[in-house]
């Protein structure tokens, strides 16, 4: 037996990188997936988003796992989009269990500049708390919720530089840090209907994100148009281990627990996925 076995997860992002790793982690693990992405460009974000191409992959690979996958393409910053994509995966799979709120972007170097500000907060911050509200009024006693954030929450330099300069990426930052001040507020007040709420924090990791222009320039802001072989000798400066990223198979196994019975009792909690990059930030910085 599985060890989400039974329970359906409604997971945001779902097209590819570390949301797909978590659809297909959790099938295998034996839930069944409601899955949105938006699966479209957007203007202010300098690297291409998932595709209709990616999202159909996602359902792929989970029904090749076994389980049923009910996919939807939806903007998380529509909170109307999300209740309706949620309400049409709860009609054909029966219920949600637990909500993976991952879908986020990166607006390092994204023009018009203030735009890039109001995309990645409305993405990465209003966008999470749209799915996560969206499933409050379907979730049961043992329910689990995981909101994903960032190393970079956690830490007071990385991909930001001088204010003014770069909004998007300063945007990247300030939600993913409101995101987890949410999930804390959020489990304290779920904990006496017996209902979870934890954040996770990854490092780098090696998604289209990641490899990407706007992140390879923020890595090395010295060279004009760096590569990814200029980029990846810089990722390692973010982890106190000898890695320059983690993969996002790493992330899924900690949402798999936080999404499992053996987590019952971990609430509220902010786990760093890190290979000890907040370790490495925080000693310097005492």
């Amino acid at each position: 037996m599985g060890r989400v076995e039974g329970k359906v997860a409604f997971i945001t992002g779902a097209a590819r990188g570390q949301g797909r790793s978590h659809a297909v982690r959790l099938a295998e693990e034996g839930a069944d997936i409601i899955a949105i992405d938006l699966c479209r460009d957007l203007e202010t974000v300098n690297y291409p988003l998932a595709t209709p191409e990616d999202l159909k992959e996602t359902v792929r690979l989970v029904e090749e796992k076994g389980r049923r996958i009910t996919a939807v393409q939806a903007d998380v910053r529509d909170a109307g989009q999300v209740r309706d994509a949620l309400a049409r995966g709860i009609a054909e799979l029966g219920r949600v269990d637990i909500v993976v709120a991952q879908a986020g972007i990166a607006g390092m170097k994204g023009s018009p500049p203030m735009q890039a500000w109001s995309d990645v907060v409305d993405t990465n911050l209003v966008g999470s708390i749209n799915a996560i509200q969206a499933a409050l009024p379907h979730l049961e006693a043992g329910a689990s919720i995981i909101a994903t954030a960032s190393a970079a929450a956690l830490m007071a330099h990385g991909i930001v530089q001088e204010p003014g300069k770069d909004p998007g990426g300063h945007a990247y930052v300030f939600a993913k840090r409101a995101l987890s001040q949410y999930v804390h507020s959020l489990a304290l007040n779920l904990a006496p209907r017996n209902i979870r709420a934890n954040v996770v924090h990854p490092t780098n990791c090696n998604t289209p994100m990641l490899q990407s222009e706007p992140m390879y320039r923020s890595f090395r802001p010295d060279l004009e148009n760096p590569t990814r072989e200029d980029a990846e000798p810089a990722f390692y400066v973010q982890q106190a281990m000898p890695v320059p990223y983690v993969e996002p198979e790493e992330i899924s196994n900690a949402v798999l627990f936080l999404a499992s019975d053996e987590s019952r009792f971990v609430t509220g909690m902010q786990l760093r996925v890190d290979a000890g990059g907040y370790l490495k930030w925080h000693d310097f910085h005492v």
